[in-house]
């Protein structure tokens, strides 16, 4: 596993507290929080491996991976999905990893989901390396669409920033996941000082030529190094600002609901135009509307991308637990979610799993 594990909480099968809409245990009910909020959008995690060692998520010379047995099987990812939808409500599936595309069972997880669900909304998070190869596979077995990460479109930066020169694959799977009909595609793009942090504006342009969403994304506490300071990140405030210095920009004027990225329509003057967003979830955070749930790749719940303790349901599957009893765990690790990340709260603890183990 990489690094040491957050604290693990094993639940016992829970009585639901009495301010909870009322359920027989078991029965069909949302993944509610105690402060009002209802999680229906699922990040699932396959791996924690990536083929890339981006300098604001990893060392150099990479993590230890999480051991084969402590990974959940194909199966076991299928049925905690699949009950997240038919029992919890469940509406938006994001498999995420790691890098999920090197998970050799990741279109046969897609395939089966989707047989037992036609209305939910699959989408990957990736970093596209081998999204050439793969994209028809997805396609054909029900994925939506794709959210790529790519901080640069400089082949040099790209190279410094991901410790790999492999720019040119990543814009081959984006054009093949196009080809496939998988869209629409949005880019994820995370500015560093000192090294892409002027390239926003042509990243923009990049992107609307190309019918792509681009959304800007702060850099969180998340890195397994422990070296994000609040000083070295690029703001939200300072993204824009470098979108108004060159271009028009304006809100959308679009309701916000629980998407994390506050869009903007962009207008280059010479003909280019259309929406970027940006999420600002350190500066500018959105924890009130926030609708979201995390399964990990060795099946632990997070409420919270920055919590620091998780729910064992790997246990559960492998212990003989019920889909009744697997339900109502999930839900009671869901209703102990916190009012907000405390970023800003000096008692804050950075989670001791980085983002590559946690799944985004």
């Amino acid at each position: 596993m990489s690094g040491v594990a957050d604290e693990v909480v094993h639940l016992p099968v829970p009585t639901l507290p009495s301010s909870l809409p009322p359920t027989a245990l078991g029965g069909a009910s949302p993944l509610a929080d105690q402060h009002g909020r209802v999680a229906t959008d699922l990040r699932v995690s396959l791996t924690d491996r990536c083929n890339l060692r981006c300098s604001y998520c990893m060392p150099a010379e990479g993590l230890d991976w999480m051991a084969t047995e402590q990974t959940l099987t194909d199966d076991e990812v299928v049925r905690l999905v699949v009950l997240g939808i038919e029992r919890l409500g469940i509406r938006e599936v994001r498999f995420t990893g790691g890098e999920p595309l090197v998970r050799r069972g990741l279109v046969d997880i897609v395939r089966q989901v989707r047989e037992r669900s036609a209305e939910v909304e699959m989408s990957l998070t990736t970093n596209a390396l081998g999204l050439a190869r793969t994209a028809d596979a997805l396609a054909e077995a029900g994925l939506d669409r794709v959210n790529v990460s790519l901080d640069s479109i400089r082949a040099e930066t790209y190279a410094t920033i991901t410790r790999r020169d492999r720019m040119h694959d990543a814009i081959a799977g984006i054009e093949a996941a196009v080809a496939a009909g998988i869209t629409p595609i949005k880019i994820n793009a995370v500015l560093l000082r000192g090294l892409n942090d002027t390239e926003a504006p042509e990243l923009v342009r990049w992107s609307l030529e190309r019918g792509y969403e681009l959304r800007f994304i702060e850099q969180m506490p998340l890195d397994a190094q422990h070296a994000w300071t609040r000083e070295h990140m690029i703001t939200a405030d300072e993204i824009l600002a470098s979108l108004e210095a060159v271009y028009d920009v304006r809100p959308d004027g679009e309701a916000r609901g629980s998407a994390p990225a506050e869009r903007f329509l962009v207008d280059t003057g010479d003909g280019v135009a259309g929406r970027v967003g940006v999420i600002g979830s350190v500066t500018r955070p959105f924890c009130g509307d926030c609708d979201r749930v995390r399964l990990t790749a060795d099946g632990q719940v997070r409420n919270c991308l920055f919590a620091r303790t998780e729910s064992d349901l790997r246990a559960s599957l492998r212990g003989g637990a019920s889909d009744d009893e697997i339900v109502d765990r999930w839900r009671t690790a869901m209703w102990g979610k916190a009012p907000g990340h405390g970023i800003d709260d000096p008692s804050f603890l950075q989670p001791t799993r980085p983002m590559s183990a946690i799944g985004g």
